[in-house]
């Protein structure tokens, strides 16, 4: 009579510990990238080799924008079961600003199965993103650093 008890219970163990797991893989879909770890390990997983400078998120958190190292933009979507992740070169992307002004409307001329409408928190938010994709982000810190020194021409 014991061991008919214990499989029961072992039995219940086991799927109530199914059950919260598919509550929680559906919770991480629902979730997007609201947790910024969760981005950066992504990202970093499928390019491990790019330094990760800045993230920016949708408003409903389904996209994330990241501004790389050496003038290169991010872009990852969560697609439910996983995440897309690309590079975006500067000049392979067109942006113009929604209607709401807090959003962009954007062509991903290497990847057109993303393109749309994304909308942010703020309009400072869309301005800073669009900067990033079209290549031509300058942060404040940037500017506070005095001009460098330009190389002498080569004299031949």
């Amino acid at each position: 009579m014991s061991f008919i008890v214990w499989s029961v219970i072992f039995a219940l163990v086991v799927l109530l510990a199914f059950v919260a797991t598919r509550m929680a893989a559906r919770n991480k879909d629902e979730e997007g990238f609201r947790d910024t770890g969760l981005a950066i390990l992504e990202f970093n997983r499928a390019f491990p080799h790019e330094a990760i400078r800045q993230l920016q998120a949708t408003a409903d958190g389904r996209v994330v924008f990241v501004r790389l190292h050496d003038n290169k933009a991010g872009f990852m979507r969560n697609m439910h079961r996983h995440f897309s992740c690309h590079v975006l070169e500067p000049g392979r992307v067109r942006v113009v600003s929604s209607e709401t002004g807090k959003g962009l409307v954007i062509d991903f001329l290497d990847h057109p199965h993303h393109n749309g409408v994304f909308e942010f928190a703020s309009a400072k938010e869309a301005a800073e993103v669009s900067l990033w994709l079209l290549g031509n982000y300058v942060a404040d810190a940037d500017l506070a650093l005095p001009p460098a020194e330009k190389p002498a021409a080569n004299k031949q």
